[in-house]
């Protein structure tokens, strides 16, 4: 019996399974490997990419997505104090009214160490009004420390690819695209990988990668005009991954 036991014990957790993502990744020509002491994958293009990208899938590391996500980046090359915030309505609403109400109950110390930077964007930035927001309106949100940055790539081929990807999945899903020190960011819940899913977000990530990378010489002022509150740092601490 105490044998037994020892022997189930030894065995630990069953390692999480990655294979859809390996063959995807493979299948695509890209490269796969697992992340060291970590439940996660990481897939990297073969040759060099402009702009250069990486997708990562494993633990969430945000509080608005729970257990695991499938996290795109890409250097763009847009200039280091650009932010901008592209979210799925729900999850904007949501993030507004926990981030009113911790900051009217004054416990700023929790909303610094606890709210992920990007979602304050939504307080200190512009946000686009809906009817900036074109065909995105009914399903997207967006702040961005430069507005008119902001307007001028979320039309064409970026609005294309959020609206399609939008119309295939559920309205509450998190998904949220960012722009930060020069990179792009694109997280969204996926607790296994799938080859619909997978493709449909690397669609997805492409356009936006490719068009920030584009426009990220263009000669657009870049003040934005932040309304900086009481305690909060005026400009953002890099995370772990962004």
């Amino acid at each position: 019996m105490l044998e037994s036991l020892r022997r189930l014990l030894s065995k630990g957790p069953k390692p999480v399974d990655m294979s859809a993502l390996q063959s995807w990744a493979e299948g695509r020509g890209f490269r796969f490997k697992r992340v060291k002491d970590e439940d996660g994958g990481l897939v990297e293009p073969l040759q060099a990419a402009v702009p250069h990208w990486r997708i990562e899938w494993g633990e969430s590391h945000r509080s608005y997505i729970e257990a695991r996500e499938l996290r795109f980046s890409a250097e763009v090359g847009t200039p280091r104090e650009l932010q901008l915030l592209v979210l799925n309505k729900v999850l904007m609403e949501q993030v507004e009214r926990a981030v009113f109400e911790q900051y009217v109950e004054d416990v700023q110390t929790r909303i610094d160490t606890e709210t992920p930077p990007e979602m304050r964007w939504l307080v200190m930035y512009p946000k686009l009004a809906p009817t900036e927001m074109g065909r995105l309106r009914d399903r997207y949100g967006a702040a961005a420390s430069a507005k008119t940055w902001l307007q001028r790539w979320l039309v064409g081929p970026v609005e294309d690819a959020l609206a399609r990807a939008g119309a295939e999945v559920p309205e509450t899903l998190p998904t949220v695209a960012t722009i930060t020190r020069g990179r792009l960011t694109l997280r969204v819940p996926m607790p296994e990988p799938d080859k619909a899913s997978l493709d449909r977000w690397f669609a997805t990530f492409e356009v936006l990668a490719k068009q920030a990378h584009a426009r990220s010489r263009d000669a657009v002022e870049l003040g934005g005009g932040p309304s900086q509150l009481s305690g909060w740092p005026s400009s953002e601490t890099p995370g772990r991954d962004e």
